[in-house]
């Protein structure tokens, strides 16, 4: 593999006393697409989060193009080039579709993105652009929050269960804009539960239990077999 543009070393996370993470190790290579898969509660969330800074971890634990950035504050975070797309979208209700966009730009990255861009990826967000949030389809405001986090032109960008209560057909043009995304340079972590839908993204799958990292390789290289006991630790 490439030198890592992210690497984490034994990371370890809690929330309180309850410790969610225990020694994980990944690494993710410029330009790469990375699938972290598991059940509910194995901790995929809980690594991003700590990724982006919003869980405390040891500065060495997580490393950006060799720098430790455990622990660091996430405008920090943002501002190297690490966006996420949080589970939920999390858009702003008293904002145009537009102006949650912008707040992106905020950031002041220099990139490839821009609104005109980012228009031309999602064409529904130009008609919808002054509306307000609430007025979206689920997979309207899920590409808002993807084009938000776009806007800050990462070069890591961290999808947090994108997929989660989409329709097939909205879920299918949503990965449909993967391969635009990553043709930017932009390396993408997505975190799944639908195995069939992270296999066929992934360059490397990830796979998460009771926060430990039970298998890894790339899609062909592991088996359904392997994958499923991996996934439920039968």
């Amino acid at each position: 593999m490439r030198a890592a543009l992210l690497e984490t070393h034994g990371l370890e996370a809690f929330y309180g006393d309850f410790q969610a993470l225990f020694g994980i190790d990944v690494a993710i290579a410029p330009g790469e697409t990375i699938a972290i898969i598991g059940a509910n509660g194995a901790g995929k969330s809980t690594f991003l989060r700590a990724v982006c800074g919003v869980l405390a971890a040891e500065p060495g634990r997580i490393r950006h193009r060799g720098s430790a950035i455990g622990g660091m504050p996430p405008d920090r975070i943002v501002a190297r080039g690490i966006a996420m797309v949080p589970e939920g979208r999390r858009l702003f209700s008293s904002l145009s579709v537009e102006e949650n966009l912008r707040i992106g730009a905020d950031v002041g990255r220099q990139g490839p993105w821009s609104l005109e861009r980012l228009y031309r990826l999602f064409p529904v967000l130009a008609e919808r652009r002054r509306a307000a949030p609430t007025s979206l389809s689920g997979g309207q405001q899920q590409m808002a929050a993807i084009g938000r986090a776009l806007m800050t032109n990462p070069e890591l960008l961290l999808c947090d269960e994108v997929s989660l209560g989409l329709a097939p057909v909205v879920i299918r043009d949503l990965y449909a804009a993967l391969p635009a995304i990553r043709a930017e340079g932009t390396a993408i972590v997505v975190v799944e539960q639908d195995i069939n839908q992270a296999l066929q993204v992934a360059d490397r799958v990830y796979c998460f239990m009771e926060g430990r990292v039970t298998l890894s390789g790339t899609p062909k290289e592991l088996s359904r077999e392997q994958i499923r006991a991996a996934y439920f630790g039968m």
